[in-house]
């Protein structure tokens, strides 16, 4: 919790000479009761006495005057909004690698899968976009609020082909581009890219990072698979060969960090699944500030009250 106006919080610094005031009091009328009184009568004229109760009333009336001070500092807490407008497009390699099993039932089904997940997880108001990056990168749908038709792209995509990362980065910072809005800013945007290898041919993907972090575009990116994944490939004799398609970490690692986004490492679908839920709840919100002065000057006024109600029940005053 934060305040818009800090200082006023100087006032509680006065609450300590509130109650040594309140104590210098109290024992004043006791010795001038004392004075007047015969101790010995006492318990006959009041034979149920207050007691500590007595300064119940004050001690309300102090938590009260606390809670009015702090509405008077303006708290605010902060919360994750939907971004209007905001835009996510969702990259995924589509080479041939991505049909290697290691990731259950394969990396591309399971990319797939934990897509359309994702989707439906960000905020309804959020565009969501799809394209595929294997020897050349497409973009299957436009950032849209429809799901339907994230899903029937996702759908569509087909391993073959290459790794051209970094063309995946420029085309889909075109795609993501939006014109300014009315206070001369553009929508949030961010690219979640999946892939499983280096990057074969294009671009030079940390170069078009690099490019995205200058248009405030964060790559948040995904190291899919495990050092055993493999794939069966086919030779010109029609014979088959097994080769293996581990991860580079690498160069993902460097294109989240010279976009100013984040990187992942999914072994399984398992993993996959957690880190679009992470990103899910994160990307498409923003952190906000909401003041919630009301509430502590509602507090304080029923803490007035009651205050007002023990001290009538005990003394037949308001104060």
């Amino acid at each position: 919790m934060s305040f818009a106006s800090p200082l006023v919080l100087l006032a509680l610094l006065a609450l300590p000479a509130l109650v040594a005031l309140y104590v210098v009091d109290a024992r004043g009328r006791a010795r001038v009761g004392a004075t007047f009184s015969n101790p010995a009568l006492a318990a006959a004229v009041t034979p149920r006495r207050p007691g500590f109760r007595r300064h119940i009333p004050f001690a309300i009336a102090a938590l009260a005057i606390a809670a009015l001070v702090v509405a008077a500092a303006r708290p605010q807490r902060t919360v994750a909004v939907p971004v209007e407008r905001a835009s996510i497009m969702l990259a995924t390699d589509t080479s041939g690698s991505m049909q290697a099993t290691d990731v259950k039932p394969s990396r591309l089904v399971a990319v797939q899968r934990a897509a359309v997940a994702f989707s439906d997880r960000v905020p309804k108001r959020v565009n969501v976009g799809v394209m595929q990056f294997g020897g050349r990168a497409a973009v299957l749908q436009s950032p849209t609020k429809d799901r339907d038709a994230v899903r029937a792209a996702v759908a569509r995509l087909t391993p073959r082909g290459g790794t051209a990362m970094g063309d995946a980065i420029v085309t889909a910072l075109r795609a993501l581009k939006q014109p300014a809005g009315i206070n001369g800013r553009r929508p949030p945007a961010a690219l979640l890219l999946i892939s499983d290898g280096a990057s074969t041919r294009g671009v030079e993907p940390v170069a078009a990072a690099q490019q995205a972090r200058r248009q405030k575009i964060p790559v948040y990116t995904v190291a899919l698979g495990t050092a055993s994944g493999t794939i069966t490939v086919k030779r010109k004799d029609g014979s088959t060969e097994t080769r293996r398609v581990p991860p580079d970490p690498s160069t993902l690692r460097q294109v989240a960090r010279a976009s100013g986004g984040q990187f992942f490492t999914a072994a399984d679908a398992k993993g996959l699944d957690a880190i679009y839920k992470k990103l899910g709840s994160q990307l498409g919100r923003k952190r906000q500030k909401h003041e919630i002065s009301s509430s502590f000057a509602g507090g304080a006024l029923l803490l007035l009250r009651l205050g007002a109600g023990n001290s009538l029940r005990l003394f037949g005053r308001l104060i």
